[in-house]
């Protein structure tokens, strides 16, 4: 079982793009797990066949995708002749390696089974397990579906975009966040002057919504900054007029006192 925060197993595998060792396939980019009870299964076809449509969105947030199922190579092979048709998916080849866990290793090693969900043979099948790995090869996001249950690939999008953000901004996202919604982040870090120089550090781009979203946040953070500066100099001008309506006052009443005397 791995924790968030873990540093994720640097596994040997076979896959459909052959073997692999994990950490060096992932490299310094971002890396999404997913795995599945078994191949040729209706939901688990639906499932690799929606993120084959979705390999660009993910390639846009530098993100690895890879699969996993419990059954052979060979299977996986003739398993993806079925999703490209499913998916429409033309071309040679397949966006995405599948990992083959026939003995249920990594299942076990990552903690993946599902023990109400069982095969023909009585042994449970794989739940369906996602795990978002970031470039210094820790966990980041860990979810976990029975295998009855289909998952939604736009909300790990979603989730994938917050973590991100997150990780370049002291912010957090609430409820139902989604990007381009900069009304709706919730600081974490104090402040603003920080976050707005962050902005100075990084390149801009303008070439999606993310970068348009993140640079949007950056402006809003020099206009709090830039507020919070006028108001200190309002308290600071407020604060001269008293003391000279002070010094004001005790001289008419010093003359007063002198008159009556």
């Amino acid at each position: 079982m791995v924790n968030l925060g873990d540093k994720f197993p640097n596994f040997k595998a076979k896959t459909t793009i052959g073997d692999i060792q994990f950490h060096d396939w992932l490299g310094n980019k971002w890396g999404l797990l997913f795995s599945h009870p078994a191949d040729f299964t209706p939901v688990c076809t639906t499932e690799l066949g929606r993120v084959a449509k979705l390999v660009p969105e993910f390639q846009k947030r530098g993100v690895q995708v890879i699969a996993l199922s419990c059954d052979s190579v060979e299977s996986h092979s003739g398993w993806i002749e079925d999703i490209k048709v499913f998916a429409r998916h033309g071309g040679e080849g397949f966006p995405y390696p599948i990992i083959a866990d026939e003995n249920r290793e990594l299942a076990v090693q990552l903690g993946m089974l599902d023990p109400a969900e069982k095969d023909k043979d009585g042994l449970p099948l794989t739940c369906r397990a996602v795990f978002l790995i970031d470039p210094n090869k820790r966990l980041r996001l860990s979810i976990l579906y029975p295998a009855t249950t289909g998952r939604n690939f736009d909300e790990i999008l979603r989730a994938v975009d917050s973590v991100q953000l997150t990780e370049k901004h002291k912010v957090a996202t609430p409820a139902d966040w989604k990007p381009a919604q900069d009304d709706t982040i919730l600081a974490t870090s104090p402040p603003p002057l920080q976050t707005s120089s962050r902005k100075r550090k990084r390149p801009v781009s303008h070439h999606s919504p993310r970068d348009q979203y993140e640079e949007r946040l950056a402006k809003a953070a020099e206009e709090r900054a830039a507020a919070l500066t006028s108001m200190a100099e309002t308290f600071k001008e407020t604060a001269q007029f008293f003391c000279e309506t002070l010094r004001e006052v005790k001289t008419e009443y010093l003359n007063y006192l002198r008159r009556q005397t």
